[in-house]
């Protein structure tokens, strides 16, 4: 399915909630694959947790229903990408859909001396955004800028990399894998990293691995999504709600602590709940998944200070 064929639109008469996790083909934006599948299920409350370029492709985790409410724990997640960065021409938007910014050169470089440059490129840097991107600039997207031509100014935002590794090397096109932090741009990874072995570098191809748990094995076409719908079984790849934020502890409560915090009241965890004990020290966790005692996820409670949590997220 090269654009989305979700002439369907099947009505789901009951509810759902959870995240579908797309496998976004190459060509379509974020926003059109959440479109389609707003239009395959028939269902208006659909989002998604962080974009990715249309000519890449890969995991882009959807929201549905009332897990649409969790963008707020996922925009930041680590991300896991598969990339060809291709030497020896830059382009305007740092990847293979721009326009040459440099006369294309020969390439002299060894795969050691690449090895070398993403060792630089490891940890914590302060990344400029690409020209071409949906960074704001007094109001008006970079990308609305640069389409009329008229300078682009942004600033450098401090990023992480985790890891970044060499998979293969041709003498133009070297495979990379990337570990990185949310807001980190690949194509700038390989436009930057193309300045400094001084040939000039764009990224010609991505594939994205992994957002925060979810992966690409857990990940489903739009043309699978589509005869899911058909045959009536969506929420075989729906993960649930209680399956979200897999780090965070749980808490059960029942009777008037259920109704206290259904009701968004905060909360102190009694001595005996507290995380940690046994170690001789209680563990300050940030976030708490609140389940009720048929273990169905009904908050997300956020530390306040000492033994103080807050509803943050309610799921009534």
């Amino acid at each position: 399915m090269s654009g989305c064929a979700c002439g369907l639109g099947f009505f789901m008469d009951q509810q759902i909630a959870g995240v579908l996790i797309i496998d976004k083909p190459a060509g379509m934006t974020s926003h059109d694959v959440v479109a389609c599948v707003r239009r395959l299920l028939g269902i208006r409350q659909i989002g998604h947790f962080g974009t990715l370029d249309p000519f890449a492709t890969g995991v882009l985790p959807l929201s549905v229903g009332k897990a649409t409410r969790f963008a707020q724990f996922y925009l930041k997640s680590r991300k896991a990408y598969e990339g060809t960065m291709r030497l020896g021409v830059s382009t305007d938007t740092y990847d293979g859909t721009g326009t040459p910014t440099s006369e294309e050169v020969t390439v002299s470089v060894e795969a050691d001396t690449i090895e070398k440059m993403f060792r630089k490129f490891t940890g914590r840097l302060m990344q400029t955004p690409p020209p071409y991107s949906a960074k704001r600039v007094g109001g008006t997207r970079a990308y609305e800028l640069a389409r009329q031509n008229k300078p682009v100014q942004l600033e450098p935002v401090e990023v992480e990399v985790y890891a970044l590794e060499l998979l293969s090397f041709d003498g133009i096109r070297a495979r990379m894998a990337v570990e990185c932090s949310g807001g980190t741009y690949v194509r700038s990874l390989a436009h930057d990293i193309g300045q400094r072995l001084g040939c000039g570098a764009h990224l010609e191809g991505l594939r994205r691995t992994a957002v925060a748990e979810f992966t690409l094995g857990q990940s489903v076409t739009l043309e699978a999504l589509e005869d899911a719908v058909g045959e009536q079984r969506v929420e075989s790849y729906l993960v649930p709600l209680e399956a979200l934020l897999p780090d965070c502890p749980e808490l059960i409560v029942r009777g008037r602590e259920e109704k206290s915090v259904r009701h968004g009241h905060k909360f102190q965890l009694a001595q005996t709940e507290r995380f940690g004990r046994g170690t001789g020290r209680v563990q300050e966790v940030s976030l708490l998944k609140i389940l009720n005692p048929d273990h169905r996820l009904i908050a997300v409670a956020r530390h306040v200070s000492g033994s103080i949590y807050h509803p943050d997220l309610v799921l009534v």
